[in-house]
């Protein structure tokens, strides 16, 4: 009699039925931490019953985990998706890492699940999945780029090659922390930038310090990326407008808010955004910045895990 052939390496059985946009979503969820099941939906599937169908078959394959918050009055919140440990395993394998640490699935959960500004998080998440999802339904358009916050919580990280020096003595009191960057792409043209995503419970000076930080970026290099600040509310927008009305900005300065997208069902690549510098709304695509080398420069520095160890 035969021998029984030895049961099939779990990783291995995941990399034979994974697909490029699994990859996709599986580096994403590496990079960002947690997505829900809309978010996956809008930015990568045809529709969502396509993307929970999916999703449940590399749940089932241990690629991803998933968590359902409860509501404070009641019910509860969609999936929120992580990486399970083989989902960190391929990725490390994809991107030439070494091997990850045996429970780093269970410990990214447990953080995630006790984070007190998930919400937050999600919602800057939410910004580049809104991007993502327009150019998954318009012709060439793209989201080249999405860099989450982690990538810049290390001192230096803004540092260039022939730059001023000391962008690497400064640390992240110093310089900005942004929510995360990205680069916009429509027929041909391409836009960096920096977004801070703000939910209103911050004072507004807080966000004016933030604002100054960016200022002094712009002071010790020769790059200048556009700031957007998404705002929840246009009373919060007219005010942080207001705070920095007469100042010589350096840094281009854009504002959007919640309520405004809400009611044109616009896009972060619409006509939505409105320069602290002139009058208006402008295109994502349209925000002017200063930087030559924003393709193969930016970043320099390898991106940080989630565990805080350089990946």
């Amino acid at each position: 009699m035969r021998k029984p052939l030895p049961a099939p390496d779990p990783l291995l059985r995941l990399q034979a039925s994974i697909t490029a946009r699994d990859d996709r979503l599986l580096s994403w969820l590496y990079d960002h931490g947690v997505l829900t099941t809309d978010q996956i939906g809008a930015a990568l599937f045809p529709s969502l019953d396509f993307a929970q169908r999916r999703l449940r078959r590399l749940t089932v394959l241990r690629a991803t985990d998933r968590f359902r918050p409860n509501r404070a009055y009641g019910g509860s919140y969609p999936y929120h998706y992580v990486l399970d440990q083989l989902g960190y395993d391929h990725v490390h394998a994809q991107r030439g890492l070494g091997r990850p640490r045996r429970d780093q699935a269970r410990r990214r959960k447990q953080s995630l699940t006790a984070r007190p500004d998930l919400p937050h998080l999600l919602g800057g998440n939410q910004v580049f999945i809104d991007l993502a999802a327009h150019a998954r339904t318009h012709p060439n358009t793209a989201l080249d780029r999405w860099q989450p916050a982690s990538a810049f919580h290390e001192p230096g990280v803004f540092y260039r090659r022939g730059g001023n020096p000391q962008m690497m003595v400064h640390g992240p009191t110093g310089l900005p922390r942004p929510d995360g960057a990205g680069v916009w792409t429509e027929h041909g043209r391409s836009v960096p930038f920096f977004l801070e995503y703000d939910t209103g419970r911050e004072r507004l000076n807080i966000l004016t310090e933030k604002i100054a930080k960016y200022e002094r970026l712009v002071c010790l290099s020769n790059w200048a990326w556009p700031v957007l600040f998404h705002l929840p509310s246009a009373w919060r927008e007219a005010n942080l407008h207001h705070r920095v009305a007469g100042i010589n900005l350096k840094t281009v300065i854009a504002t959007t808010t919640a309520e405004l997208r809400a009611a044109l069902d616009a896009s972060p690549a619409d006509q939505v955004w409105q320069r602290a510098d002139s009058s208006g709304r402008h295109r994502l695509v349209d925000l002017p910045y200063t930087d030559t080398d924003h393709d193969d420069e930016f970043p320099t520095h390898a991106v940080s895990d989630h565990e805080g160890r350089t990946a």
